[in-house]
């Protein structure tokens, strides 16, 4: 691919910048904008089963928007079919309307010659039925989600329903105590979405543009990444896609950023809060290195004797930086800060603050810190925790 001689230069900060702005953490929308303006703002939030002081998907409304209701949140995505769950960046909550523009990773599923699983005989057609005659259902309400306890080892009717999933004949319409409930995508999805009518450039080069509205400015990989697209599906469609060629001091790869984006120089308020790992502000390690030199690894995978800063270490966003880590957990209405990394003296006000918030949010009246990285940083801390409570 060729591509277009870049007209416009842009400095590592007016990239960080932009990239806040896109994210919703400068200039943040006002609370009344709510998490269905957040979601499609945003393009896809990500899914993860990990739960410290909030699932993911209710942790990147709440670093925008601030102390939103739990259940609020859930009603947002779920309530009047304003979402459905599909394979995106990972398992996210995508807009309703996006539904015609995973026609092509429907197709591509549908065209799949190898699974995991075997699809046991009778089993497809049979989890249709039943979710014809009595859904919405869970795995559970199915027949059950295992053969055995191993994590892995599907039933037959949840490898159907799954599969099932992936070719857009059952959507996922809500999570229920974390249960993904499944219903035919005939009743969930409005009858104007429904369809797989575009073909795969019209799908891609709708996901491009909107990766590159999310990311306000992003090298290709960004882009890809963003949806979990090939390089190659990026090649073919971005030069129709609307996004423009920019360069970037320091990135030294070419770029693309949305139009939209440049024409307003970025400014307004900045947001003070922790930040999930699954955020899509920072859930590309390289691009996380790349715009704030920050080097953030989830560590809830890694053996504990192995672990640097946590099992769930949570940035901390600060006037447009990352300035340190938290790693939380509950006790009680106690917000434990089982172990804190600072960016020196100067993260101590903004790391209080975003404790608190978070505290706050949780119903949690108290906060707790265990271990700060640099001990002389956990007096000046706990100082400011105690009159930032008060």
């Amino acid at each position: 691919m060729t591509t277009p001689r870049p007209a416009t230069e842009l400095s590592a900060d007016e990239a960080r910048r932009l990239a806040l702005r896109a994210q919703g953490f400068l200039g943040a929308p006002p609370r009344r904008s709510g998490v269905r303006d957040i979601l499609r703002h945003l393009g896809a939030i990500q899914l993860d089963t990990i739960s410290v002081l909030a699932r993911s998907h209710e942790l990147v409304p709440y670093a925008r928007l601030g102390a939103v209701g739990r259940k609020t949140v859930e009603n947002a995505y779920w309530k009047d079919t304003h979402a459905f769950e599909y394979w995106s960046h990972a398992a996210c909550i995508l807009p309703i309307e996006e539904w015609p523009h995973f026609a092509f990773r429907r197709r591509a599923y549908r065209n799949r010659p190898h699974w995991n699983h075997e699809l046991p005989d009778g089993a497809y057609d049979e989890v249709i039925k039943q979710l014809r005659d009595e859904g919405p259902l869970t795995a559970t309400e199915l027949g059950g989600a295992k053969k055995t306890n191993d994590w892995w080892d599907w039933s037959g009717s949840k490898v159907a329903v799954e599969r099932a999933l992936m070719y857009g004949e059952v959507v996922c319409v809500e999570r229920r105590g974390w249960k993904r409930v499944y219903d035919l995508a005939e009743r969930a999805i409005p009858d104007a979405l429904l369809h797989d009518e575009l073909d795969d450039t019209e799908c891609l080069r709708r996901l491009v543009r909107l990766a590159g509205q999310s990311l306000g400015v992003g090298t290709r990989a960004d882009i890809a990444d963003y949806h979990r697209l090939k390089g190659e599906q990026v090649d073919a469609v971005i030069a129709d896609s609307g996004l423009v060629p920019v360069t970037v001091e320091g990135w030294g790869k070419p770029a693309w950023a949305d139009p939209a984006a440049l024409e307003t120089p970025p400014r307004g308020r900045h947001r003070t809060t922790l930040l999930s790992p699954f955020d899509s502000l920072i859930w590309e390690r390289a691009r996380t290195e790349r715009i704030f030199g920050f080097t953030h690894r989830l560590e809830a995978y890694v053996p504990k004797q192995k672990r640097v800063h946590g099992y769930f270490a949570m940035p901390v966003l600060a006037g447009g930086r990352l300035v340190g880590r938290v790693d939380p957990a509950r006790e009680g209405r106690t917000l434990v800060a089982k172990q804190v990394t600072l960016d020196g003296a100067k993260a101590v006000p903004a790391v209080a603050q975003a404790l608190v918030e978070a505290a706050t949010w949780v119903d949690c009246t108290d906060v707790r810190v265990d271990r700060v990285d640099a001990p002389d940083l956990r007096e000046p801390l706990v100082k400011e925790l105690a009159r930032v409570l008060v």
